[in-house]
């Protein structure tokens, strides 16, 4: 299914669709550049650099064991924006958003905020009555960004992730329909 998010800031239309590796991996393998914020994305789920057979294979297993989903999102002049997974939990109809990550080119200008809105309404209307995510407590800018978008805190787990000498903490945000 299709979504449509109109963006007022420069009148684009944002399209959501099914990411496909074959398709869109190369649109998407250089957004992150350093392998620090590269382990702040992904939780070290994926190699640094991203490598397109460890990237397919890693989403393949986590749509198998989780059920989760690939997105793109495409601005009208077909120019990926962003990229995100989604994970449904029917038992507890809570929807999970997942590799959030805006191409740089659309950084800094509300895109993030609009990828958000628009997989939100993406998991409300496919039965979710919230959705939530994680971040890293020293990924201020995308926690500023998730909260200025209507998710709200819900716990903090404490030196949760080990990036090389670091110890990061996990805030896991929430959003209600």
């Amino acid at each position: 299914m299709k979504m449509i998010l109109w963006m007022n800031l420069w009148k684009l239309k944002m399209i959501l669709k099914n990411f496909d590796p074959a398709r869109d991996f190369d649109a998407i393998k250089n957004w992150i550049e350093d392998e620090r914020t590269h382990a702040m994305w992904s939780a070290s789920r994926f190699a640094f650099p991203l490598e397109k057979e460890n990237f397919t294979n890693t989403l393949s297993d986590m749509n198998s064991k989780s059920g989760d989903i690939p997105f793109l999102v495409v601005a009208d002049d077909g120019e990926a924006a962003g990229f995100f997974c989604y994970a449904f939990n029917e038992e507890t109809k809570e929807g999970m958003l997942k590799f959030i990550v805006v191409n740089p080119a659309f950084r800094g200008k509300g895109v993030a905020g609009e990828l958000l809105k628009l997989a939100s309404e993406y998991a409300f209307a496919h039965g979710a009555e919230m959705v939530h995510l994680n971040v890293f407590t020293e990924n201020i800018r995308a926690k500023k960004c998730y909260l200025k978008a209507g998710f709200t805190e819900r716990n903090t787990t404490e030196n949760a992730f080990q990036y090389k000498d670091e110890y990061w903490g996990r805030c896991n945000m929430a959003l209600w329909k």
